[in-house]
């Protein structure tokens, strides 16, 4: 299997951010996305792009505009997005209509990545490991599951994705 190199955007979400004290609120901070691939000691080339550090709750039309932007621009063909889990589907529906023929894996995590239990680690593999073999299109990398980004939705009481048989 060749290696292409994967370009990974991110946009802040729970899987950037961090916490202060006791009694602040969490922030979303510089990404932590270029440690995490460093720990995990990733081989295959890549490139991180941040994009911005938003709460995917404050995501906006023109944010997700510049996301897709991003993406169809890029010389890559493989694409990861880490992005925020609550408005994720909203974002990966903009990509499926606007970056045709490259393949992107949207990721995030329930927990941030600077937390000692987190899934941050394990999504982000997924997701590059998704974004290697799959056929072009979109999908979500989460929980050890991956999705039509077309045909999936967050699970709030579950605190999971599943997939959306509705569609």
């Amino acid at each position: 299997m060749t290696q292409q190199p994967i370009l990974v955007l991110t946009t802040g979400g729970t899987i950037d951010k961090s916490y202060f004290d006791a009694l602040s609120e969490y922030q979303i901070v510089e990404s932590g996305i270029p440690a995490l691939l460093r720990e995990a000691r990733v081989a295959l080339p890549f490139r991180v792009v941040e994009l911005m550090r938003k709460d995917s709750l404050d995501l906006t039309d023109a944010d997700r505009e510049l996301i897709a932007a991003a993406a169809r621009e890029a010389p890559e063909s493989r694409i990861v997005v880490t992005h925020g889990t609550d408005t994720m589907t909203d974002t990966a529906k903009v990509l499926a209509a606007a970056v045709p023929g490259k393949t992107v894996v949207l990721t995030g995590a329930l927990s941030p990545a600077r937390f000692a239990e987190t899934d941050a680690p394990f999504n982000l593999g997924m997701a590059f490991a998704c974004a290697q073999v799959a056929a072009p299109g979109v999908y979500i990398a989460m929980s050890g599951e991956v999705f039509d980004g077309l045909k999936v939705r967050k699970d709030r009481a579950a605190g999971k994705f599943v997939s959306d048989d509705l569609r």
